[in-house]
């Protein structure tokens, strides 16, 4: 009998696409429809995110991607999270009064990284000319498109803070002294003027087309964007603290960044080869859990599955044990290297294992790979702020133990003919993130919120090194052949969500719906990455479809159930491909009325 499924998986031998809102969709299949690569098409869907789920992300936040290419399976990290300005110093916070890193301001703000990536993705893999993949985004910025309900409620949550500190978010986003309508056509006229003149002088360079993008990539990176994100800079602006201040980024902070292609961080589950970032992101956790859930299963089957009391538990506690690993041992500040060989080695996982019992943790209980003393961030032991104190406009929070949703990210998939694959999660400079840059009409980042203000952590704050993100894009290969790629927008929960769609899919065998559409479930029992970081010991939150049973049930093993909607938790995409067909598949999230998967 044939699973009753919100939407069919998508088949085809085309191309796939999946993202979190269908014009993006759309628009990348545009470009495989026209003899585009899967690399042009996720640059033309990531250039339309930016436009139309601007509370997500935009042009001044990240984008870490990982990728296989049709020549070379082996898969690869296009990093797009920018560094720490040279300015921002733990000294400079302190100086201010600053105990943490504000959640939203300009001082918040690390170097631009998203739309400088996906110009050296179209630039190293692509096959069109920038014109092409970012007219859809031009369009929408300068026509119009349909704004989201959800923007109107952001714009309208934080209208007090754009009206009395943001003049110029205000300008843009409150037309006439109120949000714009739900469903209205809402433009962005300079974020459309900013992309026609970076065609514009990446097509005066002449030369080939790789020579054409560089061109704008440099536009963009030491030219007219770089100065007028300067001059903006050194305005002051009211931060999620309260304090009136300027930001630190300067011109030579975008001309000395670049994205950069890396090794993936790798680790083999159930007959398949999962890829994630490095632990500047919090990837590797996929694979400890992953690692941790193998050890698990080894004594009980029902650790594999996400529907019964006993998966559920041990997802729950595997995830805890690798979040706070991720405290301890994980960023990109430390003066050793983080020791992933150990974190993720068979003996290190089986003795986290031997830690999850019966009945549910509520501490925090950080490893000793290969028998290195953790370290925590005196904050991070609780004494942070209560998460429910949070300014509506600071960070990137999602679900809260309230049931309150505060934003969320963006996620991309794309896979060609050709078996060349994309995974892509922009997020950042959202509206509410920073203050507007009028003449750019684009908002810079609050990504160094993720990092302490406490010398000789991972993820302290130091200039030049990249702040720990959340965002954590997937790709999975079998024998070697690229076969999924997937990911969710969701902070915290992102990799948490992905644990679940991966036993249903790689290891039950449901298809891509199917695993998408099950109810989903995480924990908040660890220290948050988001201002103000705040952690709810024993904590998990579930979509109130598992049933009472299920939730009752957990509850008796000491978990603090928070039951959400039915359909409220993850936001995966997917898209797949069968290596000995050449079959390709694809799925998107339900929940919101906004994400879709197209393909032919």
């Amino acid at each position: 009998m044939t699973t009753f499924t919100t939407r069919p998986t998508l088949q085809g031998t085309l191309g796939m696409v999946s993202t979190t809102h269908w014009l993006a969709s759309q628009a990348a299949m545009g470009m495989l429809e026209r003899g585009g690569n899967a690399f042009d098409a996720a640059v033309a869907g990531g250039l339309v995110l930016q436009v139309v789920e601007p509370h997500l992300n935009g042009p001044g936040g990240d984008m870490p991607a990982v990728v296989a290419t049709a020549s070379d399976p082996t898969p690869k990290v296009l990093c797009g999270q920018g560094p720490a300005p040279a300015g921002a110093t733990i000294e400079h916070f302190h100086s201010q009064g600053m105990t943490r890193v504000p959640g939203s301001g300009p001082l918040a703000t690390a170097v631009p990284g998203a739309f400088e990536a996906w110009l050296v993705m179209l630039r190293d893999h692509g096959t069109m000319g920038l014109a092409e993949v970012a007219a859809p985004a031009e369009h929408y910025a300068r026509h119009g498109h349909p704004l989201l309900p959800a923007v109107t409620a952001v714009v309208e949550r934080v209208r007090p803070l754009f009206e009395q500190h943001w003049p110029t978010s205000s300008e843009l986003w409150l037309p006439g002294g109120a949000a714009p309508p739900a469903g209205e056509l809402f433009r962005n006229p300079a974020w459309a003027d900013t992309l026609a003149r970076l065609v514009r002088e990446g097509e005066a360079a002449g030369g080939s087309r790789e020579r054409q993008v560089e061109a704008a990539r440099q536009a963009w990176a030491q030219g007219f964007v770089a100065a007028a994100v300067e001059a903006f800079c050194r305005r002051p602006f009211r931060h999620s603290d309260g304090q009136v201040l300027p930001g630190v980024l300067t011109a030579a902070d975008m001309a000395g960044y670049q994205s950069r292609w890396e090794p993936a961080v790798t680790r083999e589950f159930y007959g398949h080869t999962i890829a994630k970032t490095g632990p500047w992101g919090q990837g590797p956790a996929l694979l400890e859990v992953l690692g941790t859930l193998e050890h698990l299963a080894a004594d009980d089957r029902e650790a594999l599955d996400p529907g019964t009391v006993t998966g559920v538990h041990a997802v729950v506690e595997a995830w805890k044990l690798a979040m706070a690993d991720r405290e301890a041992w994980y960023g990109d500040s430390g003066g050793d290297p983080v020791p992933l060989e150990d974190l993720l080695a068979g003996d290190y996982l089986a003795g986290r294992a031997r830690l999850v019992g019966p009945r549910a943790s509520t501490e925090l209980r950080p490893g000793r790979p290969g028998g290195r003393q953790p370290r925590l961030a005196a904050q991070a032991l609780g004494r942070g702020e209560p998460v429910a104190t949070a300014d509506p406009a600071a960070g990137e929070p999602t679900v809260r133990r309230d049931g309150a949703t505060r934003g969320d990210t963006c996620h991309i998939d794309v896979v060609d003919r050709w078996g060349n694959m994309v995974s892509a999660t922009p997020s950042g400079g959202w509206l509410q993130s920073s203050p507007t840059i009028p003449e750019l009409g684009l908002a810079l980042g609050s990504r160094l919120q993720m990092t302490w203000l406490e010398e000789g952590l991972p993820s302290s704050l130091v200039p030049g090194r990249r702040p720990r993100t959340t965002l954590t894009p997937t790709l999975v290969l079998r024998d070697g052949h690229p076969v999924l790629a997937c990911g969710s927008p969701g902070g915290d929960q992102q990799d948490q969500w992905q644990t679940l769609f991966l036993l249903r899919h790689l290891v039950h065998g449901e298809p891509l719906q199917q695993a998408i559409d099950a109810p989903m479930f995480h924990t908040t029992s660890f220290p948050g990455s988001f201002y103000p970081r705040g952690m709810e010991p024993g904590v998990m939150v579930a979509e109130d479809r598992f049933g009472q049973d299920l939730l009752t049930g957990l509850e008796g093993l000491g978990h603090q159930v928070v039951r959400q909607g039915p359909w409220s938790l993850g936001r995966m995409c997917a898209v797949a491909r069968d290596p000995r067909s050449g079959v390709l598949t694809a799925g998107a999230n339900p929940r919101g009325m906004q994400g879709y998967a197209v393909g032919r």
